[in-house]
């Protein structure tokens, strides 16, 4: 499982050029599942991503994990895609749609019951548009295989 973590002034995601779901200051998370992950994916991963201290405190240090933060979670099995042979990415390490869905739903819920607070979301396999001010910039990529 793999994670792109910004964070956000604010953040949103649009839907099917539709519905559109928005966060202020916070967090966006965009997630890619693997045909290798499971439990123990989610459970680090969102862990994880729940402790890790993005904002500022009042010297200007970064110290504070997600205090008074929004979060917005985002499905991306491209982030799972291979680039070793040629010049097209191979998607084969991505899980498929039913196994992903299960699982991305599963770290959403995992992540909402660490932070105590609901998670707003993409629809999982939507076309969608994801607009951000990404604040910093601060991003940090996670791989739950790697556990860096």
């Amino acid at each position: 499982m793999k994670a792109v973590i910004q964070r956000v002034e604010h953040a949103s995601v649009e839907i099917l050029n539709r519905e559109r779901r928005s966060i202020g200051k916070g967090m966006l998370v965009l997630l890619g599942v693997g045909r290798q992950d499971g439990p123990e994916d989610i459970n680090w991963l969102a862990r994880k991503t729940a402790s890790l201290r993005l904002f500022e405190d009042a010297e200007g240090r970064v110290n504070l994990t997600n205090v008074d933060a929004d979060v917005l979670v985002v499905s991306q099995f491209t982030l799972l895609a291979s680039t070793r042979k040629g010049s097209r990415p191979s998607f084969d390490p991505a899980a498929p749609p039913e196994m992903a869905a299960s699982l991305y739903e599963s770290f959403i819920e995992k992540l909402s019951e660490l932070l105590g607070q609901p998670i707003v979301t993409g629809d999982f396999g939507a076309k969608m548009r994801v607009s951000l001010v990404n604040d910093g910039p601060f991003t940090l990529i996670l791989d739950s295989k790697l556990r860096e």
